[in-house]
């Protein structure tokens, strides 16, 4: 499907990068680590729940998603990201052509290629989704008054950004660019940001070279607004921050934050560089809505206390990890 730019993307080298990509790509790097898995599939009432929770999660991911281009990015005829992003520019310039079929028949080629690249029961339910976006996108037909193309762009991106949210919260996609990136990823060893990149700039570049400059200016606010949405639907429920505290009272802090706060806490060793004494930092990572708690904590035991906060991309853990479970 592809959706929006700029999320920090970990490399090898432990350093990250930032660039023009999605969220979803993060997500499917993460989950699938290279390798396929081949799990034998057992149907239960758990099982069946699962499948139906996931599809009702694309489905009105999808609708909602549908909303954006057929109510916004058709009438204001503005551009898109990823695949959806190349059908409507092919749709502008064949206007016989639906938007619609031209998603899944470019999908078609892209699925026959990630079949051997991404895990099976990723790939099942991204066929469900390609099937219910293509449907979505050929029935959801409603009109949002909105004149302003500025106020156009920033509404597209919000509502396109809540349902492609709702789709990555579920075990699948709506196929598109994210797999086809796996498969460029695995086969050429091209980064996943790279690909998404490249993919986007072409489609922005072209459309202001063949549409107008003022289209493709829209779109990347369209696209931009998208992206930072997408991350609050996905991540930005379970936002997690990282404290480190330090202070002479570190053992009575330490002993506070697991009882009240109930979260375990790392005792890193460390030597002051302009006092020259040994000390004992604390580590710990919370959710974001109980960190007001910790710091009113620390401040308790010691009005003194020296504490720094700093945002995570992710999280992986069994009590405080953060990641979808695709």
């Amino acid at each position: 499907m592809g959706f929006g730019p700029c999320i920090e993307f970990p490399q090898a080298s432990g350093v990250p990068e930032r660039t023009f990509t999605s969220v979803a790509s993060i997500i499917l790097n993460n989950k699938l680590g290279g390798k396929l898995t081949h799990r034998p599939f057992k149907l239960t009432s758990d099982g069946i729940a699962q499948v139906v929770w996931n599809l009702t999660l694309i489905t009105v991911g999808s609708i909602v998603c549908c909303v954006a281009v057929n109510g916004i990015l058709l009438p204001q005829k503005f551009l898109g990201a990823g695949f959806t992003g190349l059908s409507l520019v092919i749709h502008y310039l064949i206007p016989s052509l639906s938007v619609s079929i031209l998603y899944f028949v470019l999908n078609v080629p892209v699925f026959a290629l990630g079949w051997k690249y991404v895990g099976r029961r990723f790939f099942f339910y991204s066929i469900a989704g390609l099937l219910i976006f293509s449907g979505a996108l050929e029935w959801t037909q409603v009109s949002v008054p909105v004149h302003d193309k500025i106020l156009a762009s920033l509404l597209a991106g919000i509502i396109m950004g809540a349902g492609a949210g709702v789709i990555l919260r579920s075990l699948g996609s709506a196929g598109g660019l994210d797999i086809l990136s796996v498969f460029f990823l695995k086969r050429f060893s091209i980064r996943l940001g790279t690909t998404i990149l490249a993919f986007n700039t072409v489609i922005l570049v072209f459309g202001a070279i063949v549409f107008s400059l003022e289209t493709a200016l829209y779109t990347l606010i369209y696209i931009y607004v998208n992206s930072a949405i997408v991350n609050v639907v996905v991540m930005g429920w379970s936002q997690r921050r990282v404290v480190i505290i330090i202070s002479p009272e570190w053992q009575r802090i330490s002993s506070e934050i697991t009882k009240k706060i109930n979260r375990g806490v790392t005792i890193i060793d460390g030597h002051g560089g302009f006092t020259g004494k040994d000390m004992h930092m604390l580590y710990t990572v919370i959710a974001f809505q109980e960190l007001p708690r910790l710091k009113q904590l620390a401040r308790d035991i010691d009005p003194n206390v020296f504490l720094v906060v700093s945002d995570t991309l992710e999280v992986m853990g069994t009590r405080i990890g953060n990641q979808p479970r695709w």
